[in-house]
């Protein structure tokens, strides 16, 4: 009965913004809305975009948290549509305290004074997953307590298996099959998941401080893992201005230029050193300290590329710096990404059209967030799968890029990003140059096991010619190719001496 009561308050909300028609008139089944009496009436003049917008707002928090996640992912959607979604605000009413504190006593197995000597009646914020109060542990160390709300898990599968039926109906729109709304589906109820786990978020923000323990660039605070379970997460309190603040960080007088080229480190150094970083990097979740260090906030959303998505992206940016839109076509060549029926030379002229007209403009006044999201909007028209991640990463590009211009009208990102990059790709090409260095002494090892192979009986030789390939697959690509030559020039020429 829940379950219906429920889908006829979706459906009431879709017919309220006339989102019926925008899923059914471009369809074969547009001749069903002859017999919706409301058809004949004009219920609202608002734009398509704005009314998807009121739809996800009006039906509830894991309707937020979906748009939310769908901004994220522009490539699926018309460009007004993802831009009126990143309006969306994941706030929600507080539930009430006693029910906060029965959920932390009983998962922390005792009574609230058994941990706090204070613990805030009024929420510091209250959102679609959980509420965090502010507290003070009885060690005296000021900390917040992120709470998830009760019963979120039915809520949320109530809610997910609304919008898998609702799948169904966005699958008949001519899109439909390129949208694969099962799949986002799929994607987002994986996200929101892990996000009712409190300890994912505790293992992220513990790494991430790892990550820059000993930098003076990014403050994450410390986790207290005593007190943080599956319910409840337990962190350090810390202080500071909001980085849209700008009038403040004026009065405290902070260095603006400075702290925009630091915004931009800290992005690259999480990308391609670390490779992980704070996927969800908007205003509400970046302080700055009093002396003018950046500090982190909010780590449920965070993300990290295989290695060939970070030579992809490297590649990419070091092309654009450079004006030369032809290594951009041979970075997407050379990925192997592009379906064998693509012509190699259209692609390049579809490249070349979105590269072009930016190279002319000064690089300061080019969002490379902007080009990386049209370059791969072309991609796709190509039939060109991008990871998911990448659109993640390119969405934080965008905030860094709007928050560091934001702060300094004149920021030159090539200017701030080149001496990271390169500092960061010559310590990756020496530890590169290390291991090839350290793989290369096994090459007489193996070496010596082709000799004792070719010295066995003939049926044990495809499993140890197996163990060794095994074992050269390990190398990198650069050492596999060379010492995959040696190993197969000394095995014919034991097999042609053994024959002969």
């Amino acid at each position: 009965m829940r379950k219906i009561i429920r889908l006829f308050k979706v459906l009431f909300t879709i017919v309220r913004y006339r989102l019926d028609k925008v899923l059914l008139s471009q369809t074969k089944y547009k001749f069903i809305l002859w017999f919706f009496p409301w058809h004949y009436f004009v219920w609202t003049k608002l734009p398509r975009a704005q009314r998807i917008r009121l739809t996800l707002e009006t039906l509830g928090p894991i309707f937020i948290k979906f748009g939310q996640t769908l901004s994220t992912r522009p490539d699926l959607l018309p460009d007004d549509v993802a831009d009126e979604l990143t309006k969306l605000q994941d706030s929600c009413p507080p539930f009430e305290t006693q029910k906060a504190i029965k959920i932390v006593e009983k998962s922390l197995k005792g009574k609230l004074t058994d941990f706090f000597i204070k613990f805030d009646e009024h929420p510091l914020a209250s959102a679609s997953i959980a509420q965090v109060h502010s507290a003070t542990t009885i060690n005296g160390d000021d900390v917040v307590v992120k709470v998830v709300r009760p019963n979120i898990e039915k809520a949320i599968k109530l809610d997910v298996s609304l919008l898998y039926f609702l799948a169904k109906l966005i699958g008949l729109h001519p899109d439909g099959k390129r949208l694969n709304p099962k799949a986002v589906i799929k994607e987002f109820e994986g996200i929101i998941h892990n996000e009712l786990n409190m300890l994912f978020e505790a293992a992220n923000a513990s790494k991430l401080r790892e990550n820059f323990k000993n930098s003076e660039l990014l403050y994450v605070p410390e986790v207290n893992w005593e007190l943080t379970t599956r319910e409840v997460l337990v962190i350090e309190r810390v202080y500071g201005t909001p980085i849209n603040k700008i009038e403040k960080l004026k009065e405290k007088n902070i260095d603006l230029k400075k702290l925009s080229s630091q915004g931009v480190e800290i992005f690259f150094t999480q990308v391609f050193k670390h490779n992980f970083f704070h996927a969800d990097m908007h205003p509400g979740n970046i302080f700055v300290s009093d002396s003018g260090q950046y500090i982190a906030l909010d780590f449920g959303i965070m993300g990290s590329l295989s290695n060939q998505d970070l030579q992809y992206l490297a590649k990419n940016f070091l092309a654009f710096f450079n004006r030369d839109y032809k290594i951009v076509s041979e970075v997407h060549l050379e990925s192997g990404w592009i379906p064998s029926h693509i012509d190699p030379i259209e692609f390049e002229t579809a490249i070349r059209s979105v590269c072009e007209p930016i190279f002319n403009k000064p690089l300061k006044d080019i969002s490379f967030g902007k080009v990386l999201m049209n370059l791969f909007k072309e991609a796709q028209k190509f039939d060109i799968q991008v990871q998911p991640q990448l659109f993640l990463l390119d969405k934080t590009l965008l905030n860094i890029e709007g928050l560091g211009r934001q702060l300094n009208d004149d920021l030159d990102l090539w200017q701030t990003a080149k001496p990271v990059l390169e500092d960061i790709f010559k310590k990756r090409k020496k530890d590169e140059f290390k291991t090839q260095l350290k793989e290369l002494k096994q090459l007489p090892k193996l070496t010596l096991e082709v000799l004792e192979v070719l010295k066995t009986p003939k049926q044990q030789h495809n499993q140890e010619l197996k163990e060794i390939k095994n074992q050269l697959q390990k190398n990198n690509q650069q050492q596999k190719v060379f010492a995959t030559i040696v190993f197969f020039a000394m095995l014919l020429f034991f097999i042609k001496e053994m024959i002969l």
